[in-house]
């Protein structure tokens, strides 16, 4: 018996300004368990400071940067470039789901609209995700979930004195002798 999820083709679109590159592959990861990941990309200004250590995770994993140039500080220049490739990618018929990662509820009707298409839309942000945007997604996946647990410091790393300290406890045994 055939994978039903395997043979879907899903578009990726993913807002970079409001997601952390940090999790693109296990977001990938995690949604090739539900097809075939036919369009990935990522939109944002590349030319941005906050957006600089976005180059090697986009190029390992294989996901186009779309360029959009903020026009004006604090409009969303960005979010106007994906919801237009998706209406596009939409029209053009040949998907049948999208995954949209942020953590934006500007893309709340994007969501709704997707689905009045008889499409499914997979969600993935932030527990900040305002809550319309997860409930207009058929699955939403928060992404801390995806991220490894924080190294927990070992015996030794914890006993040991931070440099500081061991600065101050020097500068005290100097003083003494």
């Amino acid at each position: 018996m055939k994978d039903l999820d395997a043979e879907k083709k899903i578009a990726v679109l993913i807002d970079a300004e409001n997601a952390q590159h940090s999790v693109l592959g296990a977001v990938l990861s995690e949604l090739s368990k539900h097809g075939h990941l036919i369009v990935k990309k990522a939109y944002g200004d590349w030319s941005s400071n906050h957006l600089k250590n976005w180059k090697q995770p986009l190029n390992e994993l294989a996901i186009n940067p779309v360029q959009q140039f903020s026009y004006t500080q604090g409009k969303n220049s960005s979010d106007a470039a994906m919801i237009i490739d998706a209406m596009d990618l939409l029209h053009m018929g040949d998907l049948n789901g999208f995954c949209l990662v942020s953590s934006d509820s500007d893309f709340t009707p994007l969501a709704a609209r997707i689905r009045e298409a008889g499409l499914v839309v997979y969600g993935f942000g932030e527990r900040k995700t305002p809550q319309p945007f997860v409930a207009a997604c058929d699955k939403f996946i928060y992404t801390d979930i995806l991220k490894p647990p924080a190294k927990k410091a070992t015996k030794t790393e914890a006993k040991s004195p931070s440099p500081r300290k061991k600065l101050r406890e020097a500068v005290d045994k100097a003083a003494q002798d």
